[in-house]
């Protein structure tokens, strides 16, 4: 097994990573604060949203398969209940890294589908947020990040 923190490092790498989730009234949604700072970073976020083409003032596809020229990864930030489609298309897709946002509550985690995306030789986290690791981070998500790992909200290995 991958500590989270490697995990981290390699979903991260990614040049273009997809989030679904962002919604198009940011107000409390993890993903619009995902997307917002991988795009403050220069990483060209891909905004998923089936509902409004526009969000955070950029464009937004409706499913992974719409993005032209495709992601390396994807950060689920939908309700569980559709975890396993995203990860069922990711598999299609051949995205390799997918990651099921959570800080509190159940979070966008579908256990299932997680063990669909590693059978299908996907690297899966299962909780956390991708702003509580490396250059994406910030004090007030690492903080969150040591909290939530002594919970199990955000796994120690992947």
């Amino acid at each position: 097994m991958t500590t989270i923190a490697d995990a981290a490092k390699d979903f991260l790498s990614h040049e273009r990573i997809a989030v679904t989730g962002v919604s198009s009234k940011p107000e409390g949604h993890g993903s619009n604060a995902v997307y917002v700072r991988l795009r403050e970073l220069g990483r060209g976020p891909v905004a998923i949203n089936p509902n409004s083409p526009v969000v955070e003032g950029d464009q937004a596809y409706a499913s992974l398969s719409e993005v032209p020229g495709g992601v390396g990864a994807v950060v689920i930030g939908t309700r569980p209940a559709h975890a396993r489609a995203t990860v069922e298309e990711a598999a299609r897709l051949g995205i390799s890294h997918v990651w099921m946002h959570r800080a509190f509550g159940a979070g966008s985690v579908d256990h299932e589908a997680a063990e669909y995306g590693r059978a299908q030789g996907m690297t899966v986290l299962e909780g956390g947020c991708p702003l509580m690791f490396g250059d994406t981070s910030d004090g007030g998500h690492r903080f969150m990040c040591r909290m939530l790992q002594m919970t199990g909200a955000v796994p120690r290995k992947v």
